[in-house]
């Protein structure tokens, strides 16, 4: 690759630029540190996408089918 055509980008991680091309292993990130500190941060839920709750969310602990209850009388 050309030198003019070298792609530059800031490091997610650090802002420090980063190469953007084959050779850097550890694209977008300009080092296996700032790769490593960010896999950490997503690891421990330091980074989460939004979104809506759902039907299918199983964090409150319960199961669908305990979420409603219909008595039955036998």
């Amino acid at each position: 690759m050309s030198a003019h055509n070298t792609r530059q980008v800031k490091c997610p991680q650090c802002g420090e630029p980063a190469l953007y091309t084959a050779e850097n292993k550890w694209r977008p990130f300009c080092s296996e540190r700032c790769r490593l500190i960010d896999l950490g941060e997503w690891a421990s839920e330091g980074y989460q996408i939004a979104a809506e709750p759902s039907v299918d969310d199983f964090s409150s602990g319960m199961m669908p089918e305990e979420m409603t209850f219909t008595p039955t009388r036998h």
